[in-house]
């Protein structure tokens, strides 16, 4: 039996709609990930905004009609594709912008957000990308695998964050099944995409606002889905809790106030950078 996490909408303007989940101050039950918008953007809606003590993720799905532009004060200038993801650890500060690379034409994608290790809150920031084509898919019957972070049976992704998670983009047939062991102490939770799938014996819908969580501690070490009405798609995310606490002040997030009011200080002494 899973917990239940509750999504909340948000919408800002004409562009920008979104499901969000949050982690609470040690971002249990989610843990290592602090929090995650699932997005549906077609104009730019965020002005350029700094980042510390947490890494700022953008995975984007392949049905996006349209890329993201990305930028940051470290140099970094690219083109998030449909299918690719972008990893900026912030360390100890960046600023950065995303927009949508075509105005009017939306990208659907997931923002995530995941802690990093005290130890590396004041590291030098610095990226990681994907692109869609090095992305590795498992192809099983009914079930398409995509897995941009972590690995997947064999498969494995290219990148090597600083933080130990995975992300699997899972695409399920009407009547198709798909077990996914879970690491020995890490947490775990789905977000459905779209479509009703039972997930471990329980019914979800990507229209209803709850999702599944595993906590690390949880006994099973295996999750099952099962596509039973019509397609679906869920994201499978996992990773090794930190167990540290969070403090936050707007898109900053360290592991206690007097760092964190450091790193605000820094920001405003320009000590982040420009874009």
């Amino acid at each position: 039996m899973s917990n239940i996490a509750q999504l909340h909408p948000m919408n800002i303007g004409r562009g920008f709609r979104a499901y969000f989940l949050r982690g609470g101050e040690m971002a249990e039950p989610i843990d290592p990930f602090l929090g995650i918008d699932h997005a549906w953007i077609s104009t730019p809606t965020f002005q350029p905004h700094p980042h510390a003590g947490f890494s700022a993720v953008s995975y984007l799905f392949l049905d996006s009609e349209t890329g993201i532009d990305n930028r940051d004060s470290l140099g970094n200038r690219n083109r998030i594709q449909p299918g690719g993801l972008h990893w900026t650890a912030a360390g100890r500060g960046v600023v950065h912008d995303e927009v949508p690379a075509e105005i009017g034409k939306t990208v659907h994608m997931l923002q995530i957000f995941v802690n990093l290790v005290v130890e590396r809150q004041n590291a030098e920031p610095f990226a990681l990308s994907i692109e869609p084509w090095d992305v590795p898919i498992v192809q099983l019957p009914g079930v398409k695998v995509r897995v941009p972070l972590g690995s997947f049976g064999e498969a494995r992704s290219l990148l090597h964050p600083p933080t130990e998670v995975c992300l699997l983009d899972i695409s399920l047939d009407e009547g198709a099944n798909l077990s996914v062991p879970v690491p020995t102490g890490h947490s775990a939770f789905i977000m459905p995409i779209f479509g009703t799938l039972e997930i471990n014996g329980e019914s979800f819908d990507a229209n209803e606002p709850k999702l599944p969580v595993f906590p690390a501690q949880a006994t099973s070490r295996e999750i099952t889905l099962q596509a039973k009405h019509g397609n679906a798609k869920v994201v499978l995310f996992s990773g090794l809790p930190l167990r540290q606490p969070v403090h936050w002040q707007g898109s900053l997030a360290l592991a206690s106030a007097e760092a964190l009011t450091a790193s605000f200080a820094a920001y405003q002494r320009g000590e982040f950078g420009s874009l």
